[in-house]
This record gives structure tokens, C-alpha cells and sequence, in this order.
């Protein structure tokens, strides 16, 4: 999740010594029940989509023998942990689940549904996991998790259910790296399908402009391999297109020879925002694109999983990537380091592998609220409108991660094969994250996020990233993702591959006809 910003490794430079103290134990969170009521479940199905039941008459999933994973519903043991996933802000209530074991339990899943007209959801880690699934069939790909690294080519091909920290793993040993986001813990699929907003991305662009092919199960329930040559609607509409048009089983994508980063996070003082905001912003427009960083205000919990001195506190936090040259990239850090007192600095020469130590996202179930708007610029009076919303003037505010995220560099130039992301244009990236332990501060994190992004509305794209868009509302809230141009072709190519519509869970295009 590209959401809550927790902790699995920390190395602390106190600004004064100068010196680096490890600390490396692992969490222990405990899930947070999901506040949402019966009523907002409600509401929040009927802005999506009608609640799903599968036929009476359907044939018996439970006896097909091509199904080798497990096949379950509603009562079941294993029922509630196949379904939950890392955001546990929405309950899902699927009719059945199919635990896939390959891609041969897909494919019949897909022909059962198919043939019974039942809608699908397809779940890996759960970390987009902000829609209610209620009725219908939940494909849960867990299991799929295969990972092969080609040397001579620079390529992994990754199955469905594969996590990011999988591809690290894999990719390490060669000195080659993907383009991932800031938790490895996500996975590569969903993350992919969105369009990928790597840490990287300054310097390299989007991960879904390095996928090479696909293979995906279509509504029609066809095995299809996808490249641009191939199938060049399904090949655009499966990059950035989400999980409109198929349910994808596997994809190759290229790798960087990248064998290490020089990454971290410097942390100021709360009080200091305001100086280290505007010197952060500032500093973005002098950058090469081999700097890739963004600006954050935490607000953190006194939770015991939190390392002390985090812990309870109030930050402003500049995380950062830099792939030249490693003391050029600490020449560039001056002006930051200079903006206000630093508490800690974790910047160092890493591993490419260890790169959640940049961001430090949680590893652990959470249900949160997340949001994002993509602004054009961050102008003196943007800057100031933010603060007026989320600076330390601001009391009780129950938003534990605000961020901007740079943009710009690679991430604005045009793909190399036509995709559906349609972020190109943002200078800047803002991202709101709440946890929701009970309803009160449900209602308070809502509050904030809307009355925060309304805020920054005139610097805005009008667009979200569709990863981070958070829960997705009616169509026109959907729509938000894309430009109207590539909605109306992507409803239109959905029209074409899902004219059922089975695919119709979450953040979804409504079909068009051609």
C-alpha cells in the first residue's frame, strides 16, 4: 500500500554525532477492525455497483474438477483469511472464493462465471483493497507466486500473486532491479495494471511502461498472450487501465541493472514544515531526474511498533532516491539538511533490495483511508494553502501521512507503447492516508481528507493516479483517473472484452459501445 508509512527497517543518523545506530526489529501489529457501519457499507455499494449474487441454478464450482486450489464460501474455515486483505477499511462478503493454484483454476473460474453470468473480484495482497466485495466470485491468487529472472534478457516473468519483495529477492543476485513502489510487500500485478508509481520513477518513468507481455484470462474465459503486437487494445488497457478487461495470470516486464541506490529519509521537527516545505519545493526545480524524493508530514502514533524517537511524534520528513553517483547525490542533499534542525538522517549508500527503508511503509493489516490529487505545480500559494490544512498549526488533525511526491522527469515523458496512465502531465503528487479505529475518527479522517484536497483543487490536473485514488465512488469519481479521451476508449475496449460486465467490482470504467 502506497498508504500509512510504518516501519521495517530504520537507520537512525542523529544529526548531531553524525553516526548511524541500526535498528532492525521486525513489528508486531495487530489488525485494526474496520469501522465502517452496515449503512456506509450500503451506501458504498450502491455508488459502485449493485450487490451480486450468484445464480441458484449455477453449476456446482465446488465439484469442477479443474480446480486445484481450494474452493470456498461463507462459513468456511479458511473463509475470512482467504478473503482479507492489507486494507481492512471494506468488508468482503463474496458467495464463493477460489484459492487459484495456476492458471488452469482461473481459466475455470472465469468459464463458470462466464456461464453464470456472476461477477469477479480478483484479490492478491489486498492493499487496494477499498470496495466492498459483496456477493459474486472472489479470485484470490495468493498462491501464484512463481518468480523467473532471465540474465541475458533483463526480464522477470512474475505469476499473478507474486509480491515485489519476491521479484527483489529473485532479481538481487544478478545485480538487476524492478521499477517498484515503496512497499515491496504490494504486489506486482495490481500494482502494474495501475500504471506503477515507482520510487524511481524521475529517473526511469512508469513500471508499466517496461512490461513486455502479459498473459491474461479474458471475461470469455480465453488464455490470451498480450503484447503490443499482439493485442494492442488489451496490451494499452492493461497499462494503466486497472482490472477492467481480464484477469491477469502473469507478466514479463524488463529490469535495471541497478545493483544499489542511495536512498533514506531525513526528518525534521514538526514546527519545521513550513521552512522545510518551501526549501524542499524550491529544490525540486533545480534537480537532475536522478533525484527522486518526496516531502512528508507525519503525524505517528504512540504505538510500541514505532521506534523511538518517531514514536508519538510529529515530523516533516524529505524520503529520497538517487541513482548517480554517490557523493553527487549527497552534494545535492545540502540544502535540505540546511532547511531546519535534522533529528534523524537514514540517507546511505543501499542495496537496491533494501529500498523500504526509504519510505518505510507498514507491513502489517490496516484499514485506511487514502487519497490523492495530481497538481500541475506547487506555487508559493499552493504551498501555503497546504499548510493552512495540514501544517502545525492545524490541531488534532487525523491524517497520520501527508505527501508530495515530486514528479516531473521521466514520468512525463510519452511512453514508448501507448498506455492508458494519464498522470504525464503532474508536476507534484499529493497522497493522504488515515487510519480508522472506530467511526468517530472515520468521520474525522474524511472530513479532513476532502476539506485538504478541495484545498489543492487549483493547482489540480483534475486526475488521480488510479492506484492511489483511494475508495472509488460513482462513475464520475471513477472517471477522475483518466482523461475523458482514454476513459471513452477503455470503456469502450471493457465493451468490447467484458460486454457482461462480469469484471465490474471496485474501480471500474462503465462499457460503452463502440
Amino acid at each position: 500500500m502506497s498508504g500509512l508509512r510504518g516501519r521495517s527497517h530504520l537507520a537512525m543518523r542523529p544529526a548531531s554525532t553524525g553516526s548511524i545506530l541500526k535498528n532492525s526489529k521486525e513489528k508486531d501489529r495487530v489488525p485494526v477492525p474496520s469501522p465502517r457501519t452496515a449503512a456506509a457499507c450500503a451506501k458504498e455499494e450502491d455508488e459502485m455497483t449493485a450487490t451480486h449474487h450468484t445464480p441458484r441454478q449455477a453449476p456446482d464450482l465446488f465439484a469442477l474438477p479443474e480446480i486445484h486450489g481450494p474452493v470456498l464460501r461463507p462459513g468456511d474455515d479458511a473463509y475470512v483469511a482467504e478473503v482479507t486483505g492489507f486494507n481492512l477499511s471494506a468488508f468482503h462478503n463474496p458467495d464463493t472464493v477460489v484459492g487459484a493454484a495456476g492458471v488452469d483454476d482461473i481459466v475455470a473460474a472465469m468459464r463458470w462465471a462466464a456461464a453464470t453470468e456472476t461477477p469477479v473480484a480478483v484479490q492478491a495482497t489486498g492493499h487496494g483493497a477499498n470496495f466492498p466485495i459483496d456477493g459474486g466470485l472472489l479470485i484470490s491468487t495468493t498462491r501464484m507466486t512463481d518468480v523467473t529472472i532471465d540474465r541475458a534478457e533483463r526480464t522477470a516473468t512474475v505469476a499473478a500473486g507474486a509480491r515485489w519483495r519476491d521479484v527483489l529477492e529473485a532479481a538481487a543476485p544478478y545485480g538487476l532491479a524492478p521499477l517498484n513502489g515503496s512497499s515491496s510487500d504490494a504486489g506486482v500485478v495490481g500494482y502494474t495494471l495501475g500504471g506503477g508509481l515507482p520510487v524511481l520513477g524521475r529517473a526511469y518513468g512508469y513500471a508499466a511502461d517496461r512490461v513486455r507481455s502479459f498473459q491474461v484470462v479474458t471475461p470469455d474465459a480465453i488464455l490470451r498472450t498480450v503484447t503490443a503486437d499482439t493485442e494492442p487494445d488489451l496490451f494499452w488497457a492493461l497499462r494503466g487501465g486497472k482490472g477492467n478487461v481480464g484477469v491477469v495470470t502473469e507478466l514479463t516486464f524488463e529490469l535495471l541493472p541497478l545493483p544499489s541506490v542511495l536512498g533514506g529519509g531525513i526528518y525534521f521537527p514538526g514546527e519545521h514544515a513550513e521552512a522545510v516545505l518551501r526549501t524542499w519545493t524550491d529544490w525540486t526545480t533545480t534537480l537532475p531526474t536522478e533525484m527522486c524524493s518526496a516531502y512528508t508530514i507525519l503525524r505517528l502514533p504512540p504505538l510500541p511498533q514505532i521506534p523511538e524517537p518517531l514514536r508519538g511524534g510529529f515530523w516533516a520528513r524529505v524520503a529520497l532516491a538517487w541513482t548517480g553517483d554517490a557523493k553527487e547525490g549527497e552534494s545535492l542533499l545540502a540544502p535540505i539538511r540546511a532547511a531546519a534542525p535534522v533529528v534523524i538522517d537514514t540517507v546511505e549508500d543501499m542495496p537496491y533490495a533494501a529500498m523500504d527503508r526509504i519510505y518505510l511503509d507498514p507491513h502489517d493489516p490496516l484499514p485506511a483511508r487514502e487519497a490523492c490529487t495530481l497538481l500541475r505545480a506547487l506555487p508559493p500559494d499552493a504551498q501555503t494553502a497546504f499548510l493552512d490544512q495540514a501544517g502545525p498549526a492545524v490541531p488534532d488533525l487525523p491524517l497520520q501521512l501527508i505527501e508530495l511526491r515530486h514528479m516531473g522527469g521521466e514520468l512525463s515523458r510519452p511512453a514508448p507503447v501507448e498506455d492508458a496512465i494519464c498522470a504525464r502531465d503532474a508536476g507534484y503528487l499529493l497522497e493522504t492516508v488515515g487510519v480508522l479505529p472506530d467511526p468517530d475518527t472515520a468521520a474525522a479522517v474524511e472530513s479532513a481528507t476532502m476539506a485538504l484536497h478541495n484545498a489543492m483543487s487549483p493547482w489540480s490536473t483534475g486526475h488521480t493516479m488510479i492506484n492511489l485514488h483511494g475508495r472509488p465512488g460513482d462513475e464520475k469519481d471513477r472517471a477522475r483517473a483518466w482523461t475523458d479521451e482514454v476513459y471513452t476508449r477503455l470503456s469502450r475496449t471493457k465493451e468490447h472484452y467484458d460486454p457482461a460486465n462480469l469484471l465490474r467490482f471496485g474501480h471500474t470504467a462503465t462499457s460503452q459501445p463502440a
